[in-house]
């Protein structure tokens, strides 16, 4: 019976500890989304990814040019050819139709490659802003809001003030 209590005792000193612990948990929450674009370093980074990304589209469009004028010649001569030669046209269109398609998904990845390194040092001076105010502000948890609708959001527990300032952004 004593171990009974004990237990009992041991379990509702944990339950009430466990309680008090998250009282006083604080959450807050910010808009990254938001704060990245109000800064300049990610106002530069995307004039820069513009411009890479225009070398590959200037590339594609010249593919496609050259792609669209050899299928109309192709159909405008297809009845007067014989069958070695359509047939080596329409593998000489395949093929290019299969190099554009290649090349776009290598552009992708180049530009996606490209745009992760130069994102990569905002979002972490971003994050070491937010992690800064939270930790002088005592906040436990925060909450990237333009990823998860906030059902309530008290507003002195949104921190972008707090962070536009330690990264000196109006």
């Amino acid at each position: 019976m004593k171990k009974l209590i004990k237990i009992a005792l041991v379990a509702v000193c944990m339950v009430t500890a466990g309680s008090m612990a998250k009282a006083q948990t604080k959450v807050g929450y910010i808009d990254m989304n938001q704060l990245i674009e109000l800064m300049p370093e990610a106002k530069a980074a995307m004039t820069t990814l513009q411009a890479y990304n225009k070398q590959f589209i200037d590339q594609l469009t010249s593919m496609n040019t050259e792609l669209q004028s050899k299928g109309k010649a192709y159909q405008d001569q297809r009845n007067t050819m014989t069958d070695a030669v359509r047939t080596k046209q329409e593998t000489e269109l395949s093929d290019l139709q299969k190099r554009i398609q290649d090349y776009q998904n290598t552009a992708q990845q180049q530009v996606d490659a490209k745009k992760n390194e130069l994102v990569k040092p905002i979002m972490d001076k971003a994050r070491g802003a937010v992690a800064q105010v939270a930790k002088e502000k005592g906040y436990a948890y925060v909450i990237d809001s333009s990823t998860t609708q906030l059902l309530v959001s008290p507003p002195n527990d949104d921190l972008m003030a707090e962070v536009k300032a330690k990264l000196g952004l109006k």
